[in-house]
């Protein structure tokens, strides 16, 4: 399979990565082993996770995605065959613990907490989730040169991070000769373009950054199984995807179904194939709670959508990228 580099960091990937936000949470240790094999088996690499995932979910405290993912690299042995992602968070814990942000202080701590649940060495990618303005880029940066001096971390990223900031870290880390984000996580899908598209596309594709999205299938609304309210309650996110149900989100299916239609492929594939044909996007994450779900995401990499159903596609969803 044709990979592609993630920035300039000499790391590589296929052009799907897998999204662990459901490991622990809607996929239990028994399927998440199961679509975890089956997603190295055919031949992909690039496992993305965070040490917030799922704090989200009643009685969860974070880290429970990188603790299966850590059990599931111990029992299989194929740490080799995979590059794990991972995201230091903010905020994380409680007001006044001192775990939150992008400090020296926290930075130091938390990798070591997210290599202990991850029973591995090394962080291939380490992202910062968000931006923290209250933190010196000097010292956010430096702390993540002595992680990769020390062995702890291949590369660094960050995820949601506006353009300006984004420039800022690049432009600091090439003044004081530090290790620069390697790689942008922003959410991007063809129901919500405007965030990265304009200024952050541009910014990447002028530095060479790699680009892989969260929220590739905007939870599952682009798989085309959300078209009613009555449908929200098929899963715990479908609260989350109600506000898509309106015109625009309606025109984007219509859309996804013809060209599916005309490429005899499923609409998560046409609408993951759509996003890997854009200039600049590496691997676009996605997240599969079975090893079906997961065989219909891996095809994807082998669809290749005509120009008419790109122009399709951009044309239903030009409303999101305004």
């Amino acid at each position: 399979m044709q990979t592609r580099p993630l920035g300039r960091s000499g790391l590589h990937t296929a052009p799907l990565a897998l999204g662990g936000n459901v490991f622990g949470w809607t996929a239990d240790e028994t399927a998440s082993f199961s679509v975890l094999d089956a997603f190295v088996d055919g031949g992909f690499s690039l496992i993305d996770t965070a040490d917030a995932y799922s704090r989200w979910v009643p009685g969860h405290a974070g880290g429970e995605s990188e603790a299966v993912i850590g059990r599931w690299l111990h029992a299989s042995g194929k740490r080799s065959r995979v590059l794990i992602a991972t995201k230091l968070a903010l905020p994380m814990g409680q007001p006044g613990e001192g775990r939150s942000g992008l400090s020296r202080r926290w930075i130091r701590q938390a990798v070591q907490e997210s290599l202990r649940r991850l029973q591995t060495d090394h962080i291939d990618l380490y992202q910062a989730h968000t931006d923290d303005a209250d933190t010196p880029l000097e010292e956010t940066l430096s702390a993540f040169a002595e992680l990769m001096q020390e062995g702890l971390v291949r590369a660094i990223g960050a995820s949601n991070y506006s353009a300006p900031r984004l420039a800022e870290a690049l432009a600091t880390s090439a003044r004081l000769g530090l290790p620069r984000y390697e790689v942008l996580q922003p959410g991007h899908n063809l129901a919500d373009r405007a965030g990265y598209e304009g200024a952050l596309a541009a910014l990447v594709l002028r530095e060479g950054l790699g680009v892989i999205p969260w929220g590739a299938l905007a939870r599952g609304f682009l798989t085309g199984k959300y078209r009613t309210a009555a449908d929200l309650a098929q899963s715990p996110r479908g609260e989350r995807i109600g506000p898509l149900l309106g015109d625009a989100g309606m025109r984007i299916l219509a859309a996804l179904d013809e060209v599916a239609a005309a490429h005899h492929a499923k609409p998560a594939q046409v609408a993951l194939a759509w996003q890997m044909a854009q200039p600049g996007i590496t691997a676009p994450i996605a997240s599969a709670t079975s090893v079906a779900q997961l065989d219909e995401l891996m095809a994807a990499t082998r669809l290749v959508l005509s120009p008419e159903g790109l122009a399709r596609l951009d044309a239903a969803s030009a409303a999101s990228a305004a």
